[in-house]
């Protein structure tokens, strides 16, 4: 279900951009097929807010009742598999690793605060675990999803700060939401968004568990 606020349901729809651009992209990556693109693509761009819905008793969850989430991901997959589009990634590998780059820290810093702000309207005496819980989850879950799919070790687990990104960003929400949930929101994907590139840049990892 589309927020009351316009602002809202913007950066919801640039969250789905950006996954789907991002789930889109590792499939063609994967050599799949345009049907694997659109799957993947709407699989990484609605499989969080599914996720977040669940865990909060919200049922159906939101994407079954406002298909806009789900149009705009397939348009958004099929956009981005257009052949000129796919031979400029193929034929350039840096381009593809910074546009994946880009489009999955946007994606994570929009869904964290959207997960932050639906807890609390769910549950507004929610205390702060639930909060970083769910944003963390909104976040993540869907990029979980498409690496299972792709049959990849979920970046998460692997590459970069991650889902520490998300949990600070979603604190940084969550402490500031009563004072102005405005703010709260842009300071909070911020957070994630800075988190994450910095990451990326010099290669920040949390120590590998070797056997």
């Amino acid at each position: 279900m589309r927020s009351m606020y316009p602002w809202i349901t913007i950066i919801e729809y640039l969250g789905v951009i950006a996954f789907a651009a991002s789930g889109s992209m590792k499939a063609m990556k994967k050599h799949m097929d345009p049907f694997g693109v659109l799957v993947l693509g709407l699989v990484e761009a609605t499989g969080g807010g599914i996720l977040r819905d669940l865990l909060l008793g919200i049922t159906p969850p939101s994407m079954f009742r406002d298909p806009t989430y789900a149009l705009i991901a397939l348009a958004t997959s099929a956009v981005i598999s257009i052949a000129p589009i796919r031979r400029l990634l193929t034929a350039k590998p840096l381009l593809y690793d910074k546009s994946m780059l880009v489009f999955d820290t946007i994606g994570i810093g929009v869904f964290t605060v959207i997960g932050v702000r639906t807890t609390i309207a769910a549950y507004p005496s929610a205390g702060i675990f639930p909060m970083l819980f769910v944003g963390t989850i909104a976040a993540t879950g869907g990029g979980m999803l498409r690496d299972i799919l792709a049959r990849d070790v979920p970046v998460i687990f692997t590459k970069h700060i991650y889902a520490l990104a998300c949990l600070l960003g979603a604190a940084v929400c969550a402490l500031l939401w009563h004072k102005d949930n405005v703010l709260a929101m842009l300071l909070g994907a911020a957070t994630v968004v800075v988190i994450r590139l910095l990451a990326a840049h010099f290669k920040w990892n949390l120590p590998a568990s070797e056997l």
